[in-house]
């Protein structure tokens, strides 16, 4: 078994769907943006990553029960690190300064940040990020932003 795509309700589709394809380099494979069902397929190499489905209002409620975050992996530190350029170009909050691992003595790690709705997401390598110290001493990084 594995993970097929992941969808998320958005306050914003037009808006939602720049950015996921500006930070994740993502070409839409159908959408509808028009109407009361509005939504965006969006995928790489023809494959089905990501839905967005403008159905919601407010901001993502990171305190209830249900998704913590999504992570991406990218092949090497360097691929974090254009990521995190792109992102501090839209202006993106991060939850830590930079790239960080993912645990004390961990040489995995990278950047985690919220998206325009408020969901967390990373940006990680699996090696290359043990340059910087762990942000939460005794536990993952990655559970606790």
């Amino acid at each position: 078994m594995k993970t097929g795509h992941v969808a998320l309700n958005v306050t914003d589709l037009a808006r939602s769907t720049a950015f996921y394809r500006e930070v994740f380099g993502l070409e839409v494979l159908a959408e509808r943006t028009e109407g009361d069902q509005r939504f965006a397929l969006l995928g790489d190499d023809g494959a089905l990553t990501l839905a967005l489905w403008q159905q919601s209002a407010g901001a993502f409620p990171t305190g209830r029960p249900g998704l913590h975050h999504l992570s991406f992996e990218v092949p090497d530190i360097a691929a974090v690190r254009e990521a995190e350029a792109v992102l501090r170009r839209l202006g993106v909050t991060f939850a830590y300064d930079g790239i960080v691992p993912h645990g004390e003595g961990a040489s995995s790690g990278g950047v985690f940040f919220t998206d325009p709705d408020g969901v967390r997401l990373e940006i990680y390598a699996p090696s290359g990020a043990d340059t910087a110290p762990a942000p939460t001493p005794g536990s993952p990084t990655c559970g606790f932003f």
